[in-house]
């Protein structure tokens, strides 16, 4: 995937967040979402202790002690609250995030995600996505829409270790964004210059097609 289909990704998911809300953004593509919003009202969590996350928008910024739940450099907003592990896995669980991005591996046709293991493979580990689709409010997933050697990451059943029984709400890839509604997964929008015929070829599992398809902008 490039760098512009990533971007493209992010630009769709910031499009979902809400003034006022509280919002975690996961490693990968999600840490991309926060280029794009424009309210100063949205509130940016880590799972590491912070509450009022910034990007890093220049050097002088820098402070190797601020770093998100992926260890990468960011900055703080007027406001910003610290808060240890425990008390941050405590917001989470106690329902007071109000959407997760998070990126994953697979999600099947009824909402199960797996981002978190890939037998016989070392990856960094399951980190507070567990916690994140049991206690937040709206979980998007970011992805690409094929893994690398090309197999479709929206599949029948996954056949990678699921992260949780909580279902997923939202997936945007570079091809198309989709929503479950009454446990079935609805194709709603197209990214630009895909076609249905490319979204089909490239996704594994069932969907049905909105009625009012859209394209986006």
């Amino acid at each position: 995937m490039t760098r512009d289909s990533q971007m493209m990704i992010a630009k769709r998911a910031a499009a979902e967040l809400q003034p006022h809300s509280v919002v975690n953004l996961g490693i990968g593509i999600p840490t991309l979402v926060a280029k794009y919003v424009e309210s100063d009202l949205v509130y940016f969590h880590t799972e590491n202790g912070m509450l009022g996350v910034q990007e890093l928008r220049n050097e002088a910024e820098f402070d190797p002690s601020l770093v998100n739940a992926g260890k990468l450099p960011i900055s703080e907003g007027i406001g910003a609250s610290y808060f240890d592990s425990a008390e941050s896995f405590g917001m989470i669980r106690g329902g007071h995030v109000d959407v997760a991005v998070l990126g994953a591996l697979q999600v099947d046709e009824q909402g199960f995600i797996a981002n978190w293991a890939i037998p016989g493979k070392n990856i960094m580990g399951v980190g507070g996505a567990m916690d994140l689709l049991s206690g937040a409010g709206k979980v998007i997933v970011t992805t690409n829409h094929t893994a690398k050697n090309g197999d479709p990451k929206i599949v029948h059943t996954c056949s990678y270790p699921i992260t949780s029984l909580r279902k997923v709400d939202m997936i945007i890839t570079e091809l198309a964004v989709f929503t479950f509604e009454a446990g079935k997964l609805v194709l709603k929008e197209l990214m630009p210059g895909v076609n249905l015929a490319e979204v089909r070829e490239k996704t594994e599992a069932a969907f049905e097609i909105s009625e009012q398809i859209t394209a986006v902008r």
